[in-house]
């Protein structure tokens, strides 16, 4: 229902749209502030989180970085953009 009104009210193709279900597991996050071209900065000190309290990324085919777009681009200031970054991680292996 929800993927036949969207496309009549906006007369955009959702017919790709899916939906899928995933096992976040243990997970660092970040609220980025900002343009898209400066969330490095932003990955660089989750990065510096996790090397201080004992942690590493687990990036991989199955756990994967991702963003959640709080903002609408289009509508928003590049520098008020909001994303939720947020990436796996585990306990470090010594």
């Amino acid at each position: 229902f929800a993927v036949k009104e969207a496309t009549e009210k906006k007369k955009q193709d959702f017919s790709r749209v899916e939906f899928l279900t995933i096992d976040e597991g243990l997970c660092v996050q970040c609220m980025h502030i900002g343009s898209f071209d400066d969330e490095p900065a932003t990955v660089a000190l989750m990065d510096k989180y996790l090397e201080e309290n004992g942690y590493e990324n687990d990036l991989s085919e199955t756990r994967r970085h991702h963003e959640i777009y709080l903002s609408d681009a289009r509508r928003v200031a590049p520098e008020k953009l909001k994303t939720v970054i947020r990436h796996p991680i585990k306990a470090k292996s010594d």
